[in-house]
């Protein structure tokens, strides 16, 4: 993302807990160079994804599964 600093001075929290949260850096324009933020601690990359329900049905169910009449040792 690039912001003008007139855009950075509007929403400093806002911005700063963005780049916080998602670890996606924000560039800032003044005077015709550009200045970046970035969290000083990496984001894990999967943290930024969206988390999704995957299993349908009970977990619990799949956990007590019987298993034994498939196992070949």
């Amino acid at each position: 993302m690039v912001l003008t600093a007139s855009k950075l001075r509007e929403n400093i929290y806002r911005v700063l807990d963005q780049v916080l949260e998602t670890g996606v850096s924000v560039e800032v324009r003044r005077k015709g160079r550009t200045v970046r933020i970035v969290p000083a601690e990496a984001v894990p990359k999967l943290s930024r994804l969206p988390r999704r329900d995957y299993l349908r049905g009970d977990p619990e169910a799949i956990v007590h599964l019987d298993w034994s009449s498939e196992w070949r040792p």
